[in-house]
């Protein structure tokens, strides 16, 4: 007996995403269902060589469903993920509706899977925010061996972190500018085509911006509370994967090379690190991958027991998708859940 799946926000770029993964990956799943809001009801979703039906949210009943994995934005989360707990369902949210609640975990199963056992106080699960996740994948193996004492990340975040407003602004202004029609922003704060822009999500009170804070703040959760971080974070013309140019300052010592071998062996990391000509990893080879690739591994002299590296992983997998169905699998391999059906 498989489990029942549902997908809340599943006509959405990271809902489609989620489906095509639990196919590719083969969840044990006897029934998915694609659940949006009343507005979707009927639209058609690809599951696998199957077709499914988008369902309301507002009408569905969960008393059956063994995990919904949720990427429907913070505001419906905040609604409808105790709803669906109470249900008895486990709710895998995409959101940072809930990722700095101390009564839900906050997972990248490659980094802390232990910290999944806390999820039955509210049957909440929180997944990271996309750049984090892919940083912290990276930095788990190296702070494991050498302890890391400070991490300065500049991102360089696709536009597809906005969502499908954000993919098809940058696919308009490019054309317009091709063709010199005006330029219209309406989803960034300034034209993105041909730009780079050093603002996402509203600013806070010292300067940072709220997704700054959040790399900060889910590091230290996931990670180790006691590193300090330091993040900008810009938003570039590519439609999928985010980069990251990370410094990191260690308290032992540790050299480039022996980075590069820790790396080869951590689960999620692929290292693609030549010194030649594009012997790196790029957003676009990086599309449509599971890996978190590493390149560009140096020794940083500025600091003691520095290093600086080159991280790329997409997004809308690694960076969503892909981790909620990853710490699906987890609830399953660990027998933390058992289909309601079978139970009943």
């Amino acid at each position: 007996m498989g489990y029942k799946i549902a997908v809340v926000g599943a006509t959405g770029n990271v809902g489609r995403e989620m489906l095509a993964i639990l196919d590719e990956r083969g969840f044990p799943a006897d029934e998915v269902v694609a659940l949006a809001s009343r507005r979707s009801q009927g639209t058609e979703v690809s599951f696998g060589d199957r077709t499914l039906k988008v369902k309301a949210l507002e009408s569905y009943d969960f008393s059956d469903t063994d995990i919904c994995l949720m990427s429907a934005g913070g505001t419906v989360s905040k609604e409808w993920s105790p709803k669906i707990g109470a249900a008895g369902a486990v709710v895998i949210d995409n959101s940072s509706a809930w990722r700095y609640d101390s009564d839900v975990p906050l997972i990248v199963p490659e980094v802390n899977a232990d910290a999944i056992k806390g999820f039955s106080r509210r049957n909440i699960i929180a997944n990271p925010n996309c750049s984090t996740a892919q940083l912290v994948v990276a930095l788990k193996p190296l702070h494991d061996v050498a302890t890391i004492r400070r991490v300065v990340v500049a991102t360089y975040q696709s536009v597809s972190g906005a969502g499908k407003d954000g993919m098809d602004e940058l696919f308009n202004q490019t054309r317009a500018v091709f063709v010199n029609d005006p330029v219209e922003s309406h989803k960034f704060t300034k034209r993105i085509a041909f730009n780079v822009i050093p603002h996402i999500d509203v600013f806070m009170e010292d300067g940072s911006t709220k997704e700054e804070w959040k790399v900060m703040a889910e590091t230290k959760k996931i990670l180790d509370p006691k590193i300090k971080v330091a993040c900008t974070a810009v938003r570039v013309p590519v439609f999928v994967s985010h980069s990251e140019a990370v410094n990191i300052e260690f308290e032992k010592p540790i050299t480039a090379d022996e980075a590069r071998e820790i790396l080869r062996e951590a689960p999620g990391c692929l290292v693609v690190d030549k010194r030649e000509d594009g012997g790196y990893v790029t957003p676009y080879e990086a599309t449509g991958e599971d890996a978190t690739y590493i390149s560009r591994i140096r020794e940083d002299a500025t600091v003691e027991n520095g290093l600086a590296m080159w991280v790329v992983s997409d997004n809308l997998r690694k960076g969503a998708a892909l981790n909620a169905v990853q710490i699906a699998e987890v609830l399953v391999n660990r027998k933390l859940i058992q289909p309601r059906k079978q139970a009943a």
